[in-house]
C-alpha cells in the first residue's frame, strides 16, 4: 500500500515527489485508537490553555508573557534586542494562530478571530520590524487564514460573509515589505519600517549591510502565494530574484552557502555552513517551492545543495557546520536546535535513513534534558541552556510518523506532550525554558508555539476522520501555515530565472529533463535524486528503523565524559599568583599597580583587569604583569568550566503550584543545594532592613522563613549571617540594578568575603531584577508565597491548578517521573559567556559590594575580553606580549562567534 504525501496538480508526470510506504514497520505494540484519541484531546486542551490565556491576558499585544500574565508590548518592556524585531504591534500571536484554529476544528473561534483581526489590527505602525519574521508569521498567517476561510466558505457552513478581507490585508503587508528589496543585489534589507519603508536613519532602516541566508531565502512561498492569489506578479518576481542571487553566490567548489551575506556586494560575511540557524529554511524553501509552484529549477538547486550537505555536513547522526571554502574543516563542535527540522525535510526528499538516525539522536538528547537545548555539543552536553518552546523536533516527528507509520514516533510525541505539561505549563500559558538543567522559566511564549507546535502534535495523533479537510492538499510553510497546492495552476508571469548555470526546459517528464540535462558520460548517481524513492528497497526488513536507532541511543546514553582539566604550565612565577589574588586585599592591589595592572569595578559587580605595560615600575615588573594576566586568563577559562551551575527558585504555593521557576545564581558558600535531595522549602518574607546589612528588626517574622534581600551596601556573606542569626532557613538576594535579567546577563555567582565562610549553613541564591520582581509581585498579590530552593525544579504535577482541578486528561496521561540521569549539562550556562572576570567565574577574585563603581566604564569595556590588555610595545620593546595577545584574540573570536550564532537563531525565529 502506497500513499502520496505531496503532489503538484500542475505537472502530473512529476506528481510523485515522495512515495512512502504507509505501513513500513509496526514494531512492538501499536498505540490503540483510544490512546491516540486521548492524546489528541490533550493537544487540544493544551492549545486552549495557551490560546485562551493569550486572548484573556495579552490581546491585542503581540505576545503573551505567561509568568506575569500580561501582554508583551514593544517599547514598554525591556528590549531583548533583535528578538523584538518580530513584534510590530499587529497582534502577532492572533494572526499566527488563525489556521491552527481551523486545523483543530475550532471554526467558530476562527470566525471570531478573523473578525477581530479585521477590526483591530493596524499595519501602518511607525515601527521597525524584521522582514523575515513579518513575512513568515504575519504575511504567512494572513495567507493561511485566507486559505482556510475560502475552504470553509466553499464547504458552505462557515465564513459565508467572507470577501477576501484577509487577502487584502496580506497584500498590504506585502507592499510594506517590498521596499526592503530595493537593493542592487535583490537581497532584502533585514528590517523595514512598516509605515515609512526604507528611508535611511530617519526611519531607522537602510543602514544595514548584512543579512542571514535564511532571512533572504525564505520569502518565495509567501510572496509567490500572494502573487498567485492576487494576480500581481511583483511579489514572486522579487522573491525569485533574491533566490537567484543566493544561488549565484554559492561557493562553486563545495556548492554550499554561508550563514551571513552582504546584501550589497554579495560577499559572505560568515562563511560557516550548516543546516541550522541562519541557513535552515533556505534549503527548506527550495524544495517546497518546487512542490508548490511546479518549477523544476528549484528541485535542481535543492538536489545540488543536498548532495553537498550529505557529503560534507552530515556525519550521521550528527550535522556539523563546516567552512564553505574548506568543507572538510569543521567550523564548530556544537549543534543548534533549529537543525531539528532537517529530518522532516529529508522525509520530503525521500532520504529516510539519515532522517531516522538524526531524529533519534535529537530524541535521546531531548530525553536527557527534557527539551532540546538551544545548542548542544557533539557529546550531547548543554552548550546553550535555553529552550524557547521550539517546534522543529515535533515537526520532524510528525513527518517521520507520516512516512513510516511506526508507532515509535507516537511515543516520541507523547514524551513531547508530557514534558510540555510537566515543565513548561504555568497558570497563564506555557513559559519558555530559561535553563533546561534547572527547569527555570523565561517570561516568554512566542507566537510560533501556537502556530506550529500544536499543528504538528494534533496531526501526529489525529485520525483521518478527525480532520475537516485534506491536509495533503496543502503545503506547510516554515511557520506551518497552510498554502493550497492548487496555487501551482494559478496564472503567474514571473521573470525568467537569472544567474543560473542551467536553464530548466518545460518538459512533460522528468526523465526527459534528466536526459537533456546530462549526456551519458556525465550521468552520475546524483541524477537519480530526480526519481521517486522505492521505500521497499530502502527498508526490506520492517525492523530496520529500530536497528538504525539502537546504536544511536546507546551512543548518547554513554556520552557526557568527565575529562580532567589540564592546566598549561605558566611561563614563570610572578610575585603574585592568579589563584591567590583577592580584589579587596590592599597588598595585592599594590602588587598589581607595580606590574602595570589596574582593576576596574563594573556596575554589575564584576571586576575587570587591564594591563598597561608602560605603567609598570620596571620592565621586569611589566613582564611579571604579563605572566599574571596570562595565568588569570587560564584560571578564568578553567573555572568557567568548573563554575557552579544555576539554581532554581520554584514558586510552589497557590496559584502557581510549582509551575513558575526562576533562574537563580548560586553562592560559593553555604548549603550546597546540589547535595540536597529535597531542597529548602519555605514561605518568603522581605527582610528589614531590605539590604540585610544590619541585624534584622523583623527577626521574629523572618524566623523559619526564606528572607528576601536587596543587593548592595555590604558583602553577600554578611547578609547571609544576619538572616541566619534571625532564624531564616534560606535567603534570596535580588539585584538592585533595575532592568537586569538572566535573559541578557551572564550567570552571577555570589562570592564570600575573603574570610572563612564555614559558619554560613543556609542556602543563599541570587535573582536578577526581572526575576526578583516576579517574586515580589507575587508576594504583593498573594501575601503568603511559598518557594522551593533547589538545584533543579521538582515535579510540577499538582492536583490543583489555578484554583481548579486539573483537566482529567492531564492527570490520566501523566507518567511517573523518569529516574534521574547522569548530569550532562556542564558546558555553558548562558548564550553570552561572561566577558570579564566576575565572582561567577574566578572564585579567587573577591568583590566587596560596597566598592565604588567606576562610572566611566565604556560599553566596550562591559563586553570586553576576559582580560583586556592595552600593550604599547613601541615604548617597551623588551616586553613580549604576543602570546597573551593571541590568547585574548582567540578568546574574543570564540566569544563573538558564539554570540553571533546565538543572535542569528533569535533573529530567525
Amino acid at each position: 500500500m502506497w500513499t502520496v504525501l505531496w503532489f503538484r496538480p500542475a505537472t502530473m508526470s512529476t506528481l510523485l515527489l515522495l512515495l512512502l510506504l504507509s505501513n513500513l514497520c509496526r514494531l512492538g505494540q501499536s498505540m490503540s485508537r483510544e490512546e491516540k484519541l486521548k492524546l489528541r484531546n490533550q493537544v487540544v486542551e493544551m492549545f486552549d490553555h495557551a490560546y485562551s490565556n493569550y486572548m484573556d491576558h495579552a490581546y491585542p499585544a503581540d505576545e503573551l508573557m505567561p509568568l506575569t500574565c500580561r501582554g508583551r508590548v514593544r517599547g514598554l518592556e525591556p528590549s531583548r534586542g533583535d528578538v523584538d524585531d518580530a513584534l510590530g504591534k499587529f497582534s502577532l500571536t492572533l494572526i499566527d494562530t488563525l489556521d491552527t484554529l481551523v486545523l483543530l476544528n475550532k471554526t467558530t473561534e476562527f470566525e471570531e478571530a478573523v473578525r477581530r483581526v479585521l477590526t483591530d489590527v493596524r499595519l501602518d505602525n511607525d515601527i521597525v520590524v524584521s522582514v523575515f519574521e513579518t513575512n513568515i508569521r504575519v504575511l504567512g498567517g494572513l495567507l493561511g487564514g485566507h486559505s482556510m476561510a475560502v475552504m470553509l466558505k466553499d464547504a458552505g457552513h462557515h465564513m459565508q460573509w467572507y470577501q477576501d478581507e484577509l487577502l487584502h490585508m496580506a497584500k498590504d503587508v506585502g507592499l510594506r515589505l517590498l521596499p526592503a528589496f530595493n537593493t542592487s543585489s535583490g537581497l532584502p534589507y533585514p528590517r523595514v519600517n512598516l509605515k515609512h519603508g526604507i528611508r535611511g536613519p530617519e526611519s531607522r532602516t537602510g543602514t544595514e549591510t548584512d543579512t542571514c541566508t535564511a532571512c533572504a531565502g525564505t520569502i518565495i512561498l509567501e510572496f509567490a502565494a500572494l502573487s498567485r492569489f492576487t494576480g500581481d506578479p511583483v511579489f514572486e518576481v522579487h522573491a525569485r530574484r533574491a533566490l537567484d542571487f543566493l544561488w549565484e553566490k554559492r561557493q562553486r567548489n563545495s556548492n554550499l552557502v554561508g550563514t551571513t551575506i552582504n546584501i550589497h556586494s554579495g560577499e559572505w560575511v560568515r562563511r560557516d555552513s550548516g543546516v541550522g540557524a541562519g541557513i535552515d529554511s533556505y534549503y527548506e524553501y527550495l524544495l517546497k517551492a518546487y512542490i508548490l509552484l511546479g518549477d523544476d529549477l528549484f528541485l535542481q538547486r535543492f538536489n545540488i545543495h543536498y548532495a553537498s550537505i550529505m557529503k560534507y555536513i552530515s556525519q550521521p547522526p550528527l550535522l556539523l557546520d563546516v567552512h564553505i571554502h574548506k568543507p572538510l574543516l569543521p567550523a564548530r563542535t556544537w549543534m543548534d536546535s533549529l537543525l531539528a527540522f532537517f529530518p522532516g525535510l529529508q522525509v520530503l526528499k525521500g532520504d529516510i535513513r539519515p532522517a531516522i538516525e538524526t531524529h533519534e539522536m535529537l530524541y535521546q538528547v531531548t530525553k536527557k534534558h527534557n527539551f532540546l537545548p538551544e545548542a548542544f555539543t557533539t557529546d550531547f552536553r548543554v552548550h546553550w541552556a535555553q529552550h524557547p518552546l521550539r517546534p522543529e523536533f515535533a515537526e520532524s516527528t510528525y513527518f517521520l510518523y507520516k512516512a513510516t507509520k511506526d508507532p515509535y514516533y507516537l511515543e516520541v510525541g507523547r514524551t513531547v506532550l508530557d514534558n510540555l505539561n510537566r515543565f513548561a505549563r504555568v497558570p497563564c500559558g506555557f513559559a519558555a525554558m530559561k535553563d533546561v538543567r534547572t527547569g527555570s522559566h523565561e517570561d516568554r511564549m512566542d507566537s510560533f508555539f501556537l502556530a506550529e507546535m500544536f499543528k504538528y502534535l494534533f496531526l501526529l495523533f489525529a485520525e483521518e476522520e478527525d480532520l475537516t479537510f485534506n491536509v495533503e492538499d496543502y503545503i506547510f510553510t516554515t511557520e506551518a501555515h497552510l498554502l493550497p497546492l492548487s496555487l501551482s495552476t494559478a496564472p503567474h508571469t514571473p521573470s525568467p530565472p537569472a544567474n543560473t548555470t542551467v536553464q530548466a526546459p518545460s518538459l512533460p517528464h522528468l526523465s526527459a529533463y534528466v536526459k537533456s540535462l546530462w549526456s551519458e558520460e556525465e550521468l552520475d548517481d546524483s541524477n537519480f535524486d530526480w526519481t521517486c524513492p522505492n521505500t521497499r528497497l530502502l527498508f526490506p526488513d520492517p525492523a530496520f528503523p529500530r536497528n538504525l536507532r539502537d546504536p544511536i541511543r546507546s551512543a548518547v546514553d554513554k556520552s557526557c565524559p568527565r575529562p580532567a582539566i589540564h592546566r598549561e604550565p605558566g611561563m614563570g612565577r610572578p610575585p603574585l599568583r592568579a589563584q591567590d589574588f583577592m580584589a579587596n586585599n590592599p597588598d595585592h592591589l599594590e602588587l598589581l599597580r607595580r606590574m602595570g595592572v589596574s582593576l576596574i569595578h563594573l556596575k554589575d559587580g564584576r571586576v575587570q583587569l587591564v594591563q598597561h605595560a608602560t605603567q609598570a615600575v620596571s620592565a621586569v615588573a611589566a613582564e611579571d604583569g604579563m605572566r599574571f594576566m596570562q595565568e588569570m586568563m587560564e584560571l578564568s577559562s578553567q573555572q568557567q568550566k568548573e563554575q557552579l551551575p544555576p539554581r532554581a527558585v520554584q514558586i510552589v504555593s497557590h496559584p502557581f503550584f510549582g509551575r513558575v521557576v526562576l533562574t537563580s545564581g548560586p553562592a560559593q558558600f553555604g548549603t550546597d543545594l546540589s547535595k540536597s535531595i529535597t531542597g529548602v522549602r519555605g514561605f518568603v518574607t522581605v527582610a528589614e532592613p531590605y539590604s540585610g546589612c544590619a541585624e534584622l528588626s523583623n527577626a521574629a517574622f523572618v524566623q523559619g522563613r526564606i528572607a528576601l534581600l536587596q543587593r548592595g551596601q555590604c558583602m553577600f556573606a554578611e547578609k547571609a549571617r544576619h538572616i541566619m542569626k534571625a532564624g531564616a532557613i534560606g535567603g534570596i538576594v535580588i539585584d538592585d540594578n533595575e532592568g537586569s535579567s538572566s535573559d541578557t546577563a551572564p550567570l552571577f555567582q555570589m562570592a564570600g568575603d575573603g574570610r572563612n565562610t564555614d559558619d554560613v549553613t543556609l542556602p543563599l541564591l541570587f535573582l536578577f531584577y526581572k526575576e526578583g520582581n516576579i517574586l515580589l509581585e507575587a508576594l504583593k498579590e498573594y501575601r503568603e508565597v511559598e518557594v522551593l530552593l533547589s538545584d533543579k525544579a521538582r515535579d510540577r504535577a499538582a492536583s490543583i491548578f489555578k484554583g481548579k482541578p486539573l483537566p482529567g486528561i492531564l492527570l490520566e496521561s501523566r507518567r511517573d517521573v523518569q529516574e534521574e540521569e547522569e548530569d550532562c549539562s556542564t558546558d555553558q550556562t548562558s548564550p553570552v559567556p561572561a566577558a570579564t572576570l566576575d565572582q561567577s567565574q574566578v572564585r579567587t577574585v573577591k568583590q566587596d559590594e560596597s566598592a565604588p563603581h567606576n562610572e566611566d566604564v565604556t560599553p566596550e569595556d562591559d563586553v570586553g575580553p576576559a582580560i583586556k590588555r592595552n600593550p604599547e610595545p613601541e615604548e617597551e620593546p623588551e616586553v613580549d606580549m604576543d602570546s597573551s595577545r593571541k590568547s585574548v584574540e582567540a578568546m574574543m573570536a570564540d566569544w563573538r562567534e558564539d554570540l553571533e550564532a546565538f543572535q542569528q537563531m533569535e533573529d530567525e525565529l
